[in-house]
């Protein structure tokens, strides 16, 4: 009898778990929506203007509007409504706008390599210190060790910067004085990762303009000596582009990617602009994906990318 009870409690037990884990994961969903409507507050703000009641179905001439507003290129635009019929259903347009996204990162994250080298890149001001600390935020947070390199040293301020995040999240930080070797840093900081079992290794890099010859020099002999390092280093090339910047971040992404050859991108300050439609631009222009993005400057204010839940944001505000 104390068997089939016991049996009995371990089943209660174990649908209680599962009823506590799907609604874990229903307050992440609600949680990530919430997120994605912050990033498209601004721009939702401007669509409402063209059509300010909901409807089931949309004319195709407010839609190609609409996109305009969002600051989507006029050739993805085309290239997203070809074929479709003069009333547009949400279904339809969010097929559509969600197949744009077809670059999408394929990372088996169960299976990544230890330590996982990110090398971070983009031209000072577009955020590049505060999203190296939203992710050193989020591989913490996700219970794995995290190390930082202040390999942007060409600026002082950029050392302090980020050794000031490190000291606020408690993670450890390789630095050298301003204007040492770059490259030294990062050898550094992934030799020291290597050698202390740390899960995730985020190298800072300098974020002069992207015109410069000597910073692309400097960025391909970083990758170089982080192959020395560890082999396969980095695993990550990561550019960081300003939301509010538009076809200027994508010209600034595309050269940087000429000289490394980029992995993905975080686009960031989405929540400063009327522009959220841009990231339908950056995907396809770039022909990369968006692993991430970052709106305000708080520590957890990053989120993973989602074409799904982005779109489906956007036509909350039109569709009834």
């Amino acid at each position: 009898m104390f068997n089939l009870f016991k049996k009995k409690n371990d089943n209660s037990s174990k649908e209680e778990n599962t009823q506590s884990q799907i609604e874990e994961r229903q307050e992440e969903q609600i949680d990530k929506k919430g997120f994605f409507s912050r990033a498209l507050e601004k721009t939702v703000g401007n669509l409402k203007t063209i059509i300010p009641v909901k409807k089931e179905k949309i004319e195709f001439d407010v839609i190609e509007e609409i996109l305009i507003e969002a600051d989507m290129e006029y050739e993805i635009i085309e290239k997203a409504m070809d074929g479709l019929p003069e009333l547009i259903t949400r279904a339809q347009l969010k097929h559509r706008l969600v197949m744009l996204f077809e670059h999408a990162p394929i990372i088996d994250k169960t299976t990544l390599p230890s330590p996982y080298i990110e090398l971070i890149i983009g031209v000072n001001g577009a955020g590049k210190t505060t999203t190296i600390a939203k992710l050193a935020n989020m591989y913490k947070n996700a219970g794995k060790s995290v190390l930082l390199g202040a390999g942007d040293t060409f600026r002082a301020a950029a050392i302090e910067q980020l050794a000031t995040w490190a000291d606020k999240l408690d993670v450890p930080i390789i630095k050298t004085k301003h204007g040492h070797d770059p490259s030294a840093v990062a050898y550094d900081t992934i030799s020291s990762a290597v050698s202390k079992n740390i899960d995730h290794a985020i190298i800072d890099t300098a974020g002069r303009l992207q015109t410069q010859k000597n910073l692309a020099n400097e960025l391909k002999k970083i990758v170089k000596v982080c192959n020395k390092a560890k082999e396969g280093a980095p695993h990550q090339k990561i550019m960081i582009l300003d939301g509010t910047q538009g076809n200027t971040a994508i010209a600034q992404a595309k050269a940087f990617n000429e000289m490394i050859d980029i992995d993905g991108i975080i686009v960031t300050k989405l929540d400063g602009t009327a522009k959220g439609g841009a990231l339908f631009s950056i995907s396809n222009q770039l022909e990369l994906p968006i692993f991430y993005i970052g709106i305000g400057e708080k520590q957890n204010d990053l989120i993973e990318f989602s074409p799904d839940q982005f779109v489906d944001s956007l036509l909350d505000e039109i569709y009834t």
